[in-house]
């Protein structure tokens, strides 16, 4: 990655107000980092129409407008393909989409975010698999110990 070059750039009162409200909102985050992600992310969003970003428990992720995250689409897509690897790529769009209630345009969308940005999803499959694997271990114990 490049280091970043100092910009100057004017916003209007208001903008800088919401500005700064987001980076109290996200601690850790600069106003020069806020700038950077915002900026980053809207230009993913107009790269791929229908994906917009929230903040959850776990950072900043792409999500499907009026759907799920991008990440929890892709481990089904992944999945389907693992438990059935001779069906087309359709039959896997047509699956998840039945599966998950979401119609397959939205599938897509997720398809097509992830093949522009697989890192940052593929990051965000794995971190939710630790942290169900690890919660499972936790709930496993408890119940050894409470076992009669």
């Amino acid at each position: 990655m490049m280091a970043p070059t100092p910009r100057s750039v004017r916003f209007e009162d208001a903008v800088l107000d919401k500005l700064a409200k987001f980076v109290m909102e996200h601690p850790g985050l600069s106003i020069s980092a806020a700038v950077n992600l915002l900026i980053t992310e809207a230009l993913h969003m107009e790269e791929h129409p229908g994906v917009l970003f929230r903040t959850g428990p776990t950072g900043r992720r792409a999500v499907i407008v009026g759907g799920p995250d991008v990440w929890e689409i892709i481990r089904a897509v992944k999945a389907t393909r693992a438990a059935d690897p001779d069906s087309s790529a359709e039959e896997i769009i047509t699956m998840v989409a039945e599966y998950s209630g979401l119609p397959s345009h939205q599938v897509r969308t997720a398809i097509r975010y992830w093949s522009a940005y697989p890192d940052e999803i593929d990051a965000q499959i794995e971190t939710a698999d630790t942290v169900a694997r690890d919660a499972e271990t936790r709930w496993r114990r408890e119940q050894g110990l409470l076992a009669s």
